[in-house]
């Protein structure tokens, strides 16, 4: 395990040496780039596992992706071996269908202090959700961001993450009323305390979550990718990819509807994943948007 490794797969090519919040974005936004956040493992019979080492061969020596706990763990041993102030946090997702915060604390997040100033920084939501840069730790600040306007804003030392988006632009009018595209231009994230966490508290959510047929990550394939202009996702066939801005205050949603023999390709092609295990695609429908 070492850092020009892990460099070498997420294309950063910077000085690491100055422990500055534009180094932290740009290592950063290598990241999000390179690694998908994707639970495909779920779906091709293999275990998902919490162990650092596990984590780092699987995404760096095997290409692959992970989820928060994965993804967020990886770059938080990167920041703490670059000598960031960097701890973690965990979070409560929010449920649009249910209209609710999880019970559960399943997300996983990364809070970094530079010169006095603490920051969020989440490698680990995907598709639109995902934030672009390390976002202040501020209350009812906007903080625009390509992938649209995030905020935080805290009440009784608990913190919420909010999203405003832009109108959407479908040229496919069959996926108009998809499922999986966000209705509503404002929208909640997640919910966090500033409680310090390790990654043992998530070790019987890492189980619940790819075992119990309560769990979005059981009822749905998903891999997806930020871009240098907007994301791409795989949700069991459905293949969307989204560019920010397309038109003023507007993007666009391409989808496109795959053949079970084009899976495999899609994710090479778009993602660049080679499963070891065959993939065993689903989408179960609601739960999940983008």
């Amino acid at each position: 395990m070492n850092l020009e490794e892990y460099f070498a797969r997420t294309g950063y090519k910077g000085s690491p040496e100055n422990q500055d919040l534009e180094t932290l974005t740009d290592i950063f936004q290598h990241h999000i780039r390179a690694v998908p956040f994707e639970n495909l493992s779920i779906h091709c019979g293999e275990k998902i596992t919490l162990q650092l080492e596990h984590v780092y061969n699987k995404i760096v020596r095997r290409k692959r992706g992970g989820w928060c706990m994965e993804n967020n763990q990886l770059l938080g041993w990167v920041l703490k071996c670059l000598g960031y102030d960097a701890s973690f946090l965990g979070a409560y997702v929010f449920n649009p269908h249910q209209n609710a915060y999880a019970t559960i604390m399943t997300h996983l997040l990364v809070k970094v202090v530079i010169d006095g100033k603490a920051y969020i920084v989440d490698g680990g939501f995907g598709v639109s959700y995902q934030i672009w840069q390390p976002m202040e730790l501020v209350s009812g600040k906007d903080q625009p961001q390509a992938p649209g306007v995030f905020r935080f804003t805290e009440k009784n030392a608990i913190w919420y993450l909010e999203k405003m988006r832009r109108k959407q632009y479908i040229p496919n009018q069959n996926f108009s009323n998809s499922d999986l595209l966000e209705k509503k231009e404002s929208r909640k994230v997640y919910m966090f305390s500033l409680e310090p966490r390790t990654v043992e508290d998530f070790h019987f959510q890492c189980t619940y979550l790819q075992t119990s047929p309560d769990s979005l990550f059981t009822k749905k394939s998903i891999c997806t990718l930020q871009t240098t202009d907007g994301f791409r996702a795989l949700i069991g066939w459905t293949l969307t990819e989204t560019t920010y801005n397309y038109k003023e205050n507007m993007d666009l949603v391409e989808f496109i509807m795959l053949e079970d023999e084009e899976v495999e390709k899609t994710l090479k092609e778009k993602f660049n994943i080679t499963l070891e295990r065959k993939l065993v695609p689903i989408n179960v429908k609601g739960f999940y948007t983008i």
